[in-house]
C-alpha cells in the first residue's frame, strides 16, 4: 500500500518522497545496480524473491519509476499471473506496460525530466493519468484521491511546503516525521502497519528523489523498525 508524494515543477523537473510498504519477512536489497546485464546503469530497490524492483531509476536516461499495488478484478488462476516486479525496470528502460496484462492491479508512477504520469491497471483496463504541475499524492487508488484517508489528511500539508527550495528534502522528511504522531494502524497514517487491515505489510523505508535534465538522484533511508519512525 505504498505512498508517494511528488512535486512536478515546470521547468525544473520533479521531486518526490516515496514510502515503501512490504511484508518484513520478504527479503529485499537496498538501492543498487542489481541488474547489470538486463538493465545496465539502472539502480533500484530489489525484491530478492521475484528479482524485480519497487523503485528503479536510470540516471543516464533521466527516468524513475515507482510501483504501488492496487485492488483488481483480474480473472486468471494464480499460476498464470505474472509478477509486477518487472514494471519499474522496464519503465526506466523506455518500455511502459501495454494492456492486456496478466498481472494484479497496480499504479505505476513514471517520472521523466519534463513530465510525470500514472499508469493504473485494475485487471481489465489500463488508464493513464498525467501528473499536472504542483504537489500530488498517490497510494492504492487514484491520484489525489480524497477517499484515501492519508491523502485527505496530508496532501494539504505537503502542498503548503512545496518542494521548491534547497531545503525541500528536510522539510518533507520533517512532515513525514510529524505524520507519525498517528498510530501506524490509523487509516490516515503514512508510516503504516497494515496488518489490522488484513495485509502483512508495514512501512520499511522511504526514498527522496529528484529527476531533471541533469539526471536522477535517489537517497534511501530504512526505518529502524517496520511500521515505526
Amino acid at each position: 500500500m505504498c505512498t508517494v508524494v511528488i512535486d512536478v515543477a515546470e521547468p525544473g523537473g520533479s521531486r518526490l518522497l516515496a514510502i515503501r510498504d512490504e511484508d518484513p519477512e520478504r527479503a529485499w536489497d537496498s538501492l543498487g545496480p542489481w541488474w547489470p546485464d538486463a538493465y545496465p546503469g539502472v539502480i533500484g530497490i530489489r525484491d530478492r524473491r521475484a528479482g524485480g524492483a519497487w523503485l528503479a531509476a536510470d540516471p543516464t536516461t533521466r527516468r524513475l519509476a515507482v510501483l504501488l499495488n492496487r485492488a483488481d478484478a483480474l480473472d486468471l488462476p494464480e499460476d498464470q499471473v505474472l509478477t509486477r516486479g518487472s514494471l519499474a525496470l522496464e519503465s526506466v528502460a523506455g518500455r511502459s506496460p501495454v494492456a492486456p496484462l496478466a498481472m494484479h492491479g497496480f499504479n505505476l508512477l513514471e517520472v521523466g525530466p519534463d513530465s510525470a504520469r500514472v499508469l493504473s491497471w485494475d485487471g481489465q483496463t489500463l488508464r493513464e493519468t498525467p501528473v499536472p504541475q504542483g504537489v500530488h499524492m498517490i497510494a492504492h487508488d487514484g491520484l489525489d484521491d480524497p477517499a484515501t484517508a492519508r491523502i485527505a489528511r496530508w496532501l494539504p500539508e505537503f502542498r503548503a511546503h512545496a518542494a521548491r527550495t534547497d531545503a525541500w528534502e528536510s522539510e518533507w522528511i520533517d512532515l513525514l516525521a510529524a505524520s507519525t504522531a498517528l498510530d501506524p494502524t490509523d487509516d490516515a497514517a503514512i508510516i503504516r502497519d497494515n496488518r489490522p487491515h488484513g495485509y502483512p505489510t508495514q512501512s520499511l523505508l522511504y526514498c527522496v528523489a529528484a529527476v531533471n535534465h541533469s539526471g536522477v538522484e535517489v537517497h534511501e533511508t530504512p526505518l529502524p523498525m517496520p511500521g515505526h519512525w
